[in-house]
C-alpha cells in the first residue's frame, strides 16, 4: 500500500453507495497487456478522475464500462449489472443509465443543434411525444446556457459552445452516470474553467456520478472528488487532488511538474 493508500484508507468505513464496481479486471490487446487486475469503486455522486500517461489503458478503461469493449478477465457492475455478462437488449437498457461526453465531441455535422439533441430521445424512449421531447431539449440547452443555438449547425458554433451542446446531449437522458473523456481538450483555459464549472452545477443539480479521463492538472483539480492513477495496468494510487499533490512519489510528482 503506498502512502497516498495508506492515507485514505481511514475512510473506507464510511457508508457510502457504490454506482461502479470494478473488480480484478483485464484486458489485453493481442501481446498488449492495457489492464492488468484492475479495481476500483465509484460511489454515488462522486467524481473520481482517472489520471495516467498516453496510452495508459484510460480510454480502454471507460469503453470497457459502457460495453464499448469487453474485458478478458473481471467484473464491472453499473448500478447492479454486471455488464461484462450482459446481451446486447440488457446492455443497451444500462447504457441509458450513462452519458458518454466524447473528447471530440462527436456531434452530427449535417444536423442542427435541436437534431442532435433529440437523436438520442428519439433512439431511446421513441414513445414520447413531440411537446415532451422539445422541452427536453429547451431544458438541456438552458443547462448549458445556449438556448439561443436550437436551429444552428455544429460549424457555426465555437469550440467551447460545441463543448456545451456535447455535454447538453449527454445530459439530456438525465443519465446517473456520466464518463468524461478529457472535458476540456483544446479550449483555452478561460473555457475549460467554465466548462469544469458547469461539469459541477449539473453533477449537483442532476446528483450524478462521473470518471472523468484528463490531462488537465487545472481540470483535475477543479473537479475531483478523489484521482486515480493508472499506471501499468492497475490502480497505482487512489486519493484526493490534495494528497497526490504533497506527495513525493515521483511516478505522481510527474504530473505536477511543468
Amino acid at each position: 500500500m503506498n502512502e497516498i493508500e495508506k492515507q485514505t484508507a481511514v475512510n473506507t468505513n464510511e457508508t457510502k453507495t457504490p454506482v461502479i464496481t470494478i473488480s480484478h479486471v483485464f484486458k489485453s490487446f493481442g501481446n498488449n497487456v492495457v489492464l492488468q487486475d484492475f479495481n476500483l469503486v465509484v460511489n454515488k455522486e462522486e467524481n473520481v478522475v482517472i489520471l495516467g500517461k498516453s496510452g495508459s489503458g484510460k480510454s480502454v478503461l471507460i469503453k470497457c464500462i459502457i460495453g464499448l469493449l469487453k474485458t478478458d478477465k473481471g467484473s464491472i457492475d453499473v448500478l447492479g449489472d454486471d455488464v461484462t455478462q450482459l446481451s446486447d437488449d440488457d446492455l443497451d437498457t444500462v447504457r441509458k443509465k450513462m452519458g458518454f461526453l466524447f473528447q471530440g465531441n462527436a456531434l452530427y455535422d449535417s444536423m442542427t443543434v435541436r437534431e442532435n439533441l433529440e437523436f438520442p430521445i428519439r433512439r431511446h424512449w421513441a414513445h414520447l411525444t413531440q411537446n415532451k421531447v422539445d422541452d427536453m431539449i429547451n431544458e438541456a440547452l438552458e443547462n448549458v446556457g445556449l438556448a439561443h443555438t436550437t436551429e444552428m449547425m455544429p460549424e457555426e458554433l465555437s469550440g467551447g459552445m460545441l463543448k456545451r451542446i456535447a455535454l447538453a446531449r449527454t445530459m439530456i437522458l438525465k443519465p446517473e452516470i456520466i464518463l468524461y473523456d478529457e472535458p476540456t481538450t483544446g479550449l483555452d483555459p478561460v473555457t475549460a474553467r467554465e466548462i469544469d464549472q458547469l461539469i459541477l452545477t449539473l453533477q449537483k443539480k442532476y446528483h450524478t456520478s462521473s470518471i472523468i479521463i484528463s490531462h488537465d492538472m487545472n481540470c483535475v483539480k477543479n473537479i475531483s472528488d478523489r484521482v486515480v492513477l493508472l499506471l501499468d495496468g492497475k490502480c497505482y494510487a487512489d486519493g484526493t487532488y490534495q494528497l497526490f499533490e504533497s506527495s513525493d512519489d515521483p511516478k505522481i510528482k510527474q504530473f505536477f511538474e511543468l
